[in-house]
């Protein structure tokens, strides 16, 4: 006879438990890559996002790393060596945007100097470093499996791969040198790709002004947003099908206030429905002056300056800053008697994605690299690779569509990658060195003792000053990840295939920017998509289902959260809180639930952990329906988790899933109808049956701790090393089992339990206490489970036609008295 005696000894689980599994995984290396050439485990390799230690994560942030773990803890115990490196992107606008406000300086003033540019860069690397630190310890304690490189993106051996990649691209003619007109931040002093511009709406007015055309003298009115630019027209434009200005084609228009002339045309991009029909054409209000100027072959006449201030040829408005000159401008207008009216609106004007500041299009010398004559060939690699959720390669392919101009990857800033680059003031010649070490051109001595061209003296050789668009580094993550130069074995096996073996997880909002520049850097370097699979996940919002944003007051802090309900529970509501590619909103209401399952969880295992395991310790057994059945709803729940988990890399199905099941499947039904069977106290059934029931039970348990463990990493590790002896991180995925039972046999168990439950609820019995009468079923299939489920609640259970008079308490459930 067994002692049963739960051997799991805490009677719940504690959360504190956490922090000593992460210390056991650090101590056992459980997550090292350990991968060797002539490993016969697929390798995969994550290219986890860098995030941008600009400031702390709130819960989405948090949210999206801890998704990105589900998934490296999945692909490994589906037998994959799995590579998910973690380390900072840590170049470019963000950081420096961030000194400026901490500490109230101008990064352009201060790095006027070497030395003040070096103590510019030390401000930013020490702000840096401590955000670091502060995004690390959330994602250790959130019991992400991550390997951490220190070597960010601000790396010797990172910047020294970006330099790489940018000589191979100039040696191969891919970037070139010009001056166009770019998108440009008056405050950060830069120019930007499209990619890093964002629309805002804001109030404002559309002016209607009166011109004079110079052959009849007659008037036109014309509509514009920006008066302050009435100055740099170049021409005035109609559609070349509206009617009602075909008189002036050819003739000149006099610019109000600076009375020179300018040529009337047509073009097909003007709205005849927008203002009055007719627009004038200036340098630059927006992307369609450009493209018109362009395609007209009109000379750009250019007012605002770099620091967002309107030059000399600005006339009464010279010195303005651009919005200050819009107000002054509407002044001299209506004291002109030109200003028709002003209409308002509400329109959206571009900023600069990280200081918000409106930008401006202004000319400006940057070296650019071709995208443009790339389109079509990208739009053909994007198909080739697999996207969760499917709706978002369209976002991807529309994105390359809509690009205007090839990359403008010079910066006129400071925090970031060095251009490579030296030009000779003797003869102007562009000079790229060898690849293989970090150059750093404004500081260091060039690597030619004299001019490679025209032999002028190393003294002539003048270093660059810009640095790269920080896209430029974040573009070749995957490959820094994978081995790209450093590791030669590693990236051969990742991209020997059509498609490498890697994937690409990130947030819907850098579709345009992260995974378009990847992709494009990808293939000109190697030919090759860029990923096999692309996940994009939704955006964490608040309660209310609002962003978070700090001038909305609504940011959540995710260590407190974590301190409170543990990092299971907070990954929990990061899998169940949204489907792949929808927004997630935070809730406090399914945290708790994450922690409820936790402890019903550590429930039922110290409850199965009294009953040995046939599977380990050579007991005979034998399996009853009952058991068949129950395994057969087990099989059907890993077959959809592993499904979704494998083919859609989602989370949201299998967490509910695996609660479904657990809950009210295994806890709520099975384990209080084999009890009887599993203590055995009064000799009823065979040992066998007896082992049976033991078997089940821990069968079960093990496969529900395996599913769960990419999603709930501690509780399942704490219980599988209690009850197993080993952790269960190092454990395959479950497997179905093949049975003689079907699911629905176990739903036929699950319906006559509730019934019988119910129906003393309503009768005012305890649930112990034996019901009157008799069960009458009509399904013969009853038969099989009839004895469990007498044994449980006292009550006659008979197969079969009912009695006349019995009443029918569920559809094929009767009860008579």
């Amino acid at each position: 006879m067994y002692e049963f005696k739960p051997r799991i000894t805490e009677k719940r689980w504690d959360p504190s438990l956490e922090e000593e599994l992460i210390k056991r995984w650090e101590e056992e290396g459980l997550y090292r890559f350990d991968w060797k050439p002539g490993d016969p485990r697929p390798v995969v390799v994550i290219d986890t996002p860098p995030p941008y230690p600009s400031g702390k994560w709130h819960v989405g942030g948090a949210a999206h790393y801890a998704q990105i773990d589900m998934m490296a803890r999945y692909l490994r115990m589906k037998g994959y060596a799995v590579l998910v490196p973690w380390y900072a992107d840590r170049n470019g606008l963000p950081v420096e945007v961030a000194v400026e406000k901490k500490y109230g300086i101008v990064a352009h003033e201060v790095a006027k100097t070497k030395e003040g540019r070096l103590k510019f860069l030390e401000m930013c690397k020490r702000e840096l470093d401590r955000v670091e630190e502060e995004l690390v310890r959330i994602w250790k304690r959130l019991g992400c499996s991550f390997e951490y490189w220190r070597s960010g993106t601000d790396s010797p051996e990172y910047r020294r791969l970006t330099q790489a990649t940018f000589i191979e691209l100039w040696r191969r003619g891919l970037v070139y040198e010009a001056e166009h007109p770019v998108e440009w931040c008056p405050r950060c002093r830069t120019s930007l790709s499209e990619a890093e511009i964002e629309h805002r709406d804001e109030e404002g007015y559309l002016y209607y002004v009166r011109w004079k055309v110079k052959e009849t003298g007659e008037e036109i009115v014309i509509a514009t947003t920006r008066p302050e630019l009435i100055g740099a027209t170049v021409a005035v434009v109609f559609n070349p099908e509206d009617e009602r200005y075909k008189h002036l084609l050819g003739k000149h228009a006099i610019v109000p206030v600076y009375g020179y002339e300018v040529p009337i045309l047509t073009h097909k991009y003007v709205d005849p429905k927008y203002g009055t029909g007719i627009m004038m054409v200036s340098t630059y209000g927006d992307w369609r002056d450009v493209e018109i100027i362009r395609d007209l072959g009109l000379k750009p006449r250019l007012l605002v300056k770099p620091d967002g201030t309107l030059n000399e040829m600005a006339g009464p408005l010279a010195g303005l800053p651009v919005r200050k000159a819009r107000e002054e401008m509407a002044r001299l207008l209506e004291e002109k008697g030109l200003l028709v009216k002003k209409q308002r609106i509400t329109h959206s004007v571009p900023v600069c994605w990280r200081c918000k500041t409106p930008v401006e299009i202004i000319h400006v010398k940057e070296l650019f690299l071709k995208q443009l004559e790339f389109r079509e060939e990208l739009k053909k690699i994007v198909e080739r690779m697999k996207f969760h959720p499917e709706k978002h390669r369209k976002r991807l392919i529309e994105w390359i569509d809509s690009l205007r101009i090839d990359w403008p990857i010079s910066r006129t800033r400071f925090y970031g990658t060095e251009i490579p680059l030296w030009t000779c003031r003797k003869c102007g010649a562009k000079l790229v060195p060898e690849p293989g070490r970090y150059y750093r051109p404004w500081l260091e001595e060039p690597p030619w003792d004299k001019c490679p061209k025209c032999g002028a003296p190393r003294e002539e050789l003048e270093g660059e000053t810009r640095v790269f668009d920080t896209w430029f580094d974040s573009s070749i993550s995957v490959l820094y990840a994978s081995g790209y130069m450093r590791r030669p074995e590693l990236f051969e096996t990742v991209w020997k295939g059509e498609v490498p073996s890697t994937i690409r997880p990130q947030g819907v909002d850098i579709i345009r920017t992260w995974l378009y520049f990847t992709v494009l850097r990808v293939y000109q370097l190697l030919g090759k998509p860029a990923f096999e699979r692309v996940r994009v996940s939704g955006m964490g919002l608040d309660p209310r289902g609002r962003p978070m944003h700090k001038s909305l007051g609504n940011v959540i802090d995710p260590e407190p959260v974590i301190a409170k309900y543990g990092a299971d529970a907070f990954r929990f509501w990061a899998a169940a809180a949204a489907k792949l590619g929808d927004d997630y909103r935070f809730s406090e209401q399914v945290l708790e639930t994450g922690r409820r399952f936790a402890t019903k969880l550590w429930n039922i295992a110290r409850f199965i952990s009294q009953f040995p395991d046939p599977r380990r310790e050579g007991i005979n057994y034998k399996l009853r329906p009952l058991d068949e059945a129950l395994l057969a709803k087990l099989s059907e729940t890993i077959r959809r988790v592993d499904e979704v988990m494998g083919g859609e890399l989602d989370f949201h199905d299998p967490i509910h899933a695996i609660y479904e099941f657990t809950w009210h499947v295994f806890a709520d039904h099975y384990i209080e109808v084999v009890k009887s069977r599993a203590y055995n106290r009064d000799g009823k059934w065979s040992r066998e049956e007896q082992a049976g029931a033991w078997y089940t039970l821990h069968t079960a348990l093990d496969a529900v701790l395996r599913m769960l463990a990419p999603i709930m990493p501690f509780v399942t590790d704490a219980l599988y090393r209690r009850l197993y002896g080993e952790s269960v991180h190092k454990q395959k995925f479950p497997e179905p089992i093949e049975t003689s039972m079907k699911p629905e046999d176990f739903e036929l168990v699950m319906k006559l339990d509730s019934t019988i439950w119910g129906l003393k609820k309503k009768l005012g019995l305890r649930l112990s206490q034996e019901l009157p009468g008799a069960i009458h079923v009509k399904d013969e299939r009853y038969n099989l489970f009839r004895e469990e489920l007498e044994a449980l609640h006292k009550t006659r259970i008979v197969v079969g036609e009912p009695p006349e008079g019995a009443e029918e308490i569920a559809e094929g459930i009767y009860w008579a008295k």
